[in-house]
């Protein structure tokens, strides 16, 4: 389908996929035998000129092929004029052309049987033009017609430091070949990519497996990239910097093989003030923003999201230990009791905990530093560990063996090297996550520096907030891992998909209440008892069947949200009440639309004591069906207590969604309030999301508000629903 912005993008099953796998195999695109570059030249100030450079400076030891028809050598290889005199055809082939030549360049390749090509140039889809959107649909064409994989347009190359090889245009790798690490780093952009998250990793002390800048993607794409590097014995953690997302199902079958291999995806996705300004018919529509649905896909899948490009490496610094968080207790120790103080607070703020130690973890530290030494968590070590060696070493030994800690982070200013040695040697040992937060350095060792400690492997900080933000998303991924343990999601016995469907098949407009209701009965969803009336004896008539207290509400295809015509009237208990709401009704609907299309006046049963809820689909076009639910009434806009999840739901990922919610203690029954039914709501959730999932080509939305959770045992209601389905 094509990207917004970019033109169109390839579609079809990778060529070249093995195993059944939605992912390109791209073992000889990072690392191909051969490699040669259409419109090589050795003038370094064109990007021609500098990526044959790189290519031949890191080291590749294949063929190199540099390709232009003026030149006979270039950087000492020999030169050839076309892809069709090289004596083989190239593994992977470099093009940097004018936009309106790189087609004829391109099919040469498919005449060679080329398999990869990475064409640099731009003037493509990027243009955000009908003729460049043109452009970029003819090298796909080609592409595909040649069975060509394809990087690019606008793009920079990639990187791979596993291998030697290289080919982009980037600074970022002159001088000496770092020497490959664990992480991978995926982007769109070049600038980004390579130095706000590579090169940055890198001077922080991280190596870098494998590095791409794909820019355009109109064929391979960031998931290609990524999946290549997930399945390298050289990869642990892989940062993706990412400015759109055109496949959802896509990225969840990267996040189900990151999960598979326990090598987690840390991600940033720009774009989050972006609240997909559409007009949207139903409540859902207008408080599911892009953002929102994006935002709620990346945790239930399990990527980790963080805000920007530092924390991108931050966060992996500490995953790559693949030491896993059995909860969020952390302790903390320093001699700097301020330090400890704001850390405890950030710390707080993030819901990480600080648990109390053990009656013997307090022992044994008090016996360590007697007289000094405090024993609470975060503890003080104070200015007696100084003149104690091993006394900080000791101190991170005890604290790690307390049952109640899940995390140490030991706090250092200007330190003794053998002391921030000896700590960090406990780290290495430790089955425990350790994150060093160091503020400092050594008070008598310039070569042992932040650097040199992330280089061996260990996750050091210089502040307090980076650490703990680190700290508390690597948490989060062992909690996801741990919670996908039990959500296993399996449809009610009970419901009737193929009637759902057929009911929906009849549908040309937005479903009134009463048939929106029809539809939720179909997956087993309780609704109010109610009658449709035609006139103002029938309505009387059925309040007498009814007996009780009751609502009259406008039934009419035309008229979605009743509150706002007026034509809607509550707590009716007498025959004179009804027979006048009707009447009253019927004149607020012509006055708020006089051409609406009347059906009747639903006669509808009062609900008792109860709390409003809200539960509201959208049809994404990236995830596909999307649930919102919360706090409902006639302030869901204005309150915003929403979670979002991707359809459908296990009644555990539900469970945990809710707790996520203001709106939760009020259902938990709060001030002595008699406690809501609240499995009673997760059951009606999951039969929405299975509605939603079952009937994502047949559904645009569906907005039920309010929905009533009543006490304990009583069950919900829906009182008020709508659905607009595709037609």
């Amino acid at each position: 389908m094509p990207k917004v912005g970019l033109g169109a993008s390839l579609s079809s099953p990778a060529p070249g996929a093995s195993g059944g796998s939605v992912f390109a195999d791209l073992t000889r695109f990072f690392a191909p035998r051969s490699v040669a570059m259409v419109g090589a030249t050795e003038d370094l100030s064109k990007f021609g000129g500098r990526c044959m450079r790189q290519t031949i400076d890191f080291g590749f030891t294949g063929a190199i092929y540099p390709i232009n028809p003026k030149r006979d050598t270039i950087f000492g290889q020999p030169c050839f004029a076309s892809v069709a005199d090289l004596p083989e055809a190239p593994d992977h082939v470099g093009i940097v052309l004018p936009a309106h030549v790189v087609p004829s360049a391109l099919e040469q390749c498919a005449e060679r049987g080329v398999p990869f090509v990475t064409i640099f140039s731009s003037g493509f889809g990027e243009l955000g033009t009908e003729e460049g959107r043109a452009a970029q649909q003819r090298i796909i064409d080609i592409a595909r017609a040649g069975n060509i994989r394809m990087m690019g347009p606008n793009c920079n190359g990639i990187v791979n430091f596993v291998d030697g090889f290289a080919l982009t245009s980037t600074a970022t790798i002159q001088g000496p070949r770092r020497a490959a690490g664990d992480l991978g780093v995926v982007s769109q952009s070049g600038g980004a990519g390579q130095v706000n998250v590579m090169w940055r990793a890198q001077q922080a002390g991280m190596g870098v497996s494998y590095q791409v800048s794909c820019g355009n993607a109109c064929d391979l794409d960031l998931m290609d990239y990524a999946a290549f590097m997930l399945e390298s014995e050289a990869t642990k953690v892989v940062a993706m910097l990412v400015e759109s997302i055109s496949d959802g199902d896509r990225l969840r079958a990267l996040a189900e093989r990151s999960y598979q291999l326990n090598k987690p995806i840390v991600m940033v996705k720009v774009g989050r003030t972006d609240v997909g300004s559409r007009a949207a018919a139903s409540h859902t529509g207008s408080v599911t923003g892009a953002d929102d649905v994006c935002d709620a896909a990346l945790r239930q899948i399990g990527i980790i999201r963080v805000d920007d490009c530092n924390e991108l490496y931050e966060t992996a610094m500490l995953l790559r230990q693949q030491k896993p968080f059995k909860g969020r207790r952390a302790a903390a120790t320093s001699i700097s009791g301020g330090n400890l103080v704001m850390l405890a607070d950030l710390g707080a703020a993030l819901d990480i905990e600080w648990p109390q130690y053990q009656a013997d973890t307090c022992e044994q530290l008090a016996k360590l530093l007697p007289g000094f030494g405090a024993t609470s968590n975060p503890t003080d070590l104070t200015a007696g560990a100084i003149g104690q060696p091993g006394a900080y070493a000791k101190a991170t030994e005890i604290i790690l063996q307390d049952p109640s800690v899940d995390i140490l982070i030991p706090v250092m200013t200007i330190t003794n090297a053998a002391d921030v040695r000896s700590v960090a040697d406990v780290a290495a040992r430790s089955a425990k996550p350790m994150a060093l937060l160091w503020t400092g350095c050594t008070s008598n060792d310039p070569q042992l520096t932040h650097q040199a400690l992330v280089a061996q492997g260990h996750a050091v900080y210089s502040d307090a907030y980076p650490c703990l933000k680190a700290v508390r998303r690597a948490m989060q991924y062992s909690e996801f891992r741990e919670a996908r343990l039990h959500a296993v999601s399996s449809r009610p016995a009970d419901i009737d998909r193929a009637a759902a469907r057929r009911f929906l098949e009849q549908q040309t407009a937005p479903l009134t209440e009463q048939n929106a209701k029809k539809l939720l009965s179909h997956y087993g969803v309780r609704v109010t008892q109610e009658y449709l009336a035609h006139s103002a004896s029938e309505a009387v008539k059925y309040w007498s069947q009814v007996k009780g207290t009751v609502a009259l509400k406008i039934v009419s295809p035309d008229i979605l949200h009743k509150t706002e015509a007026q034509a809607i009237r509550l707590n009716l208990n007498s025959e004179a009440a009804v027979s006048s709401a009707y009447e009253e009704i019927l004149v607020a609907a012509r006055k708020y639309r006089s051409d609406a299309r009347i059906e009747g006046v639903l006669i509808q049963e009062m609900v008792g004591q109860s709390h409003e809820m809200f539960i509201g689909v959208v049809r994404d076009p990236t995830f596909g069906a999307v649930i919102t639910f919360g706090l409902g009434g006639i302030y869901v806009e204005v309150l915003k207590d929403l979670v979002f999840r991707l359809a459908p739901l296990s009644r555990a990922e539900i469970a945990q969604a809710l707790n996520e919610l203001r709106a939760i203690k009020l259902l938990q029954g709060a001030r002595g309030q008699a406690p809501a039914d609240i499995e009673a709501l997760i059951d009606c959730i999951e039969r929405v999301s299975w509605l939603a999932a079952d009937c994502v080509d047949k559904i645009a939305e569906i907005d039920i508000n309010p929905l009533c959770v009543l006490e304990l045992g009583q069950g919900v209601r829906v009182v008020d629903a709508l659905v607009i389905p595709i037609c």
